[in-house]
């Protein structure tokens, strides 16, 4: 079992850097390929970034690739996601998951996570 907590969303303009985390509370975290996904209202949720379990491997969205840079720092059990030059369609609520595989090349669909968290808003006026 795997306990996972996001925080560092908020309200931020156009064009604004903005950087969210992601803590697993239990479990070994580094047993763990890790993935973001978001949530915009009224839509289905969508591929962001993942990470295998060493940090080596790392798929985008194209929507994201080139502003959003995905992370992990397995001795502080922290995944994260540094989103720069941030846009109205960025709006969303962004989930963290773990893939309880150990694959080198990390999975975009949701179905091969395993555990989710709550999620953390991130709202881009427009």
């Amino acid at each position: 079992q795997v306990v996972l907590i996001e925080s560092g969303g908020g309200l931020v303009q156009a064009g604004d850097s903005l950087k969210i985390s992601c803590i697993a509370t239990s479990g070994i975290f580094s047993n763990f390929n890790m993935g973001w996904f978001r949530q915009a209202p009224g839509t289905e949720r969508e591929f962001v970034a993942a990470i295998n379990w060493n940090g080596g491997r790392t798929t985008y969205a194209d929507s994201v690739k080139g502003r959003f840079t995905i992370s992990r720092d397995n001795a502080k059990n922290t995944l994260y996601l540094a989103m720069n030059n941030l846009k109205p369609d960025d709006t969303a609520v962004y989930y963290c998951a773990a893939d309880r595989s150990t694959f080198e090349n990390p999975t975009v669909s949701e179905h091969e996570y395993d555990y989710w968290g709550r999620g953390t808003q991130v709202t881009v006026p427009s």
